[in-house]
């Protein structure tokens, strides 16, 4: 049963927020987020996970097939999950590609990419790089679709930009529910908002920069896809809040989508929480906005498929 959004925004505060500002390990922050999604997210009934292990450039990675009901096999999603670059994995967000997977109709690949500080970037971009690389193999490219939420979101969009370095065709579309996309924390709302953001404590964000770079640059668009300027880009969704402190990411990225010439759809959704589709048994929100992704992209992957 959905939560009023006025009961949520405070438990958010306390169980959330204060943790993420006061642990100081990565390590103790990945044991908490595991502890809290096992007790918070449940798989949607008729859903299913299946672990498998892809080829990877440091050895195999390890990923969930996650789908629900009877989806189409010749489609997928690659889906990259969330955590500031330090955390979260297939299982903190299994419940969330399920859901997407049941509103799209397809399957959802989740990826364990490489994590920060043991890993910095690019290591996690390299994993999500290979999983595209083995879905080209299987699936007609207008047949696959990247989306992810928060560091997962700027690396979806940071996938972008490895996929046309290195010459291979685009997917059918991206979703960024919250994406963090802008390494350079240049964006107004990291301080505008920093009283409002529920979930994030934007105090800690030059030290989660420093941990996914590890001194690198942050104006790398593989990094910042907020800073580059891709060829083709996808049909892309982007979802935001208006109280969120990543929402400049958000308009940035539309911006920059847009400027090379990308068919973007933004949407600010008001007073939620940072990546609030995640929290799909707790607002009624959540389940809206994974439907709506679901459909932008079963209706890419027709498109794509009436093109070929």
């Amino acid at each position: 049963m959905p939560l009023p959004l006025w009961l949520v925004t405070p438990a958010l505060r306390l169980l959330v927020r204060l943790p993420l500002r006061l642990i100081a390990s990565p390590q103790r922050l990945r044991a908490k987020f595991e502890r809290a999604a096992r007790l918070w997210f449940r798989m949607p009934d008729g859903a299913h996970a299946a672990e498998d292990r892809l080829p990877g450039p440091a050895g195999p990675i390890r990923v969930l097939w996650v789908s629900l009901g009877r989806p189409d096999r010749h489609r997928v999603i690659l889906y990259l999950h969330g955590g500031a670059y330090v955390m979260g994995s297939p299982e903190t967000h299994r419940h969330l590609a399920a859901h997407l997977a049941g509103a799209a109709g397809v399957r959802v690949l989740l990826p364990a990419y490489r994590l920060a500080p043991e890993h910095p970037f690019p290591a996690g971009l390299e994993d999500a790089l290979a999983c595209y690389r083995h879905l080209l193999r299987t699936h007609a490219p207008g047949q696959i679709a990247l989306a992810g939420d928060s560091a997962g979101g700027g690396l979806a969009f940071g996938l972008l930009h490895a996929i046309e370095a290195a010459d291979l065709p685009p997917p059918a579309a991206a979703v960024g529910f919250s994406p963090f996309t802008d390494m350079t924390l240049s964006g107004e709302s990291h301080r505008r908002n920093l009283r409002w953001d529920a979930m994030l404590p934007g105090q800690r964000a030059r030290e989660v920069v420093a941990f996914y770079l590890a001194g690198q640059d942050p104006r790398d668009p593989r990094a910042s896809p907020m800073l580059g300027q891709l060829r083709a880009p996808p049909p892309s969704l982007i979802f935001a809040s208006t109280y969120e402190i990543l929402k400049d990411d958000a308009l940035g990225l539309a911006g920059s989508l847009r400027a090379a010439g990308g068919d973007v759809r933004l949407e600010l959704w008001p007073r939620l929480p940072h990546a609030w589709p995640v929290l799909t048994r707790l607002l009624a929100a959540s389940p809206k906005a994974v439907a709506e992704a679901g459909r932008f992209i079963s209706q890419a992957m027709e498109r794509a498929a009436r093109l070929s």
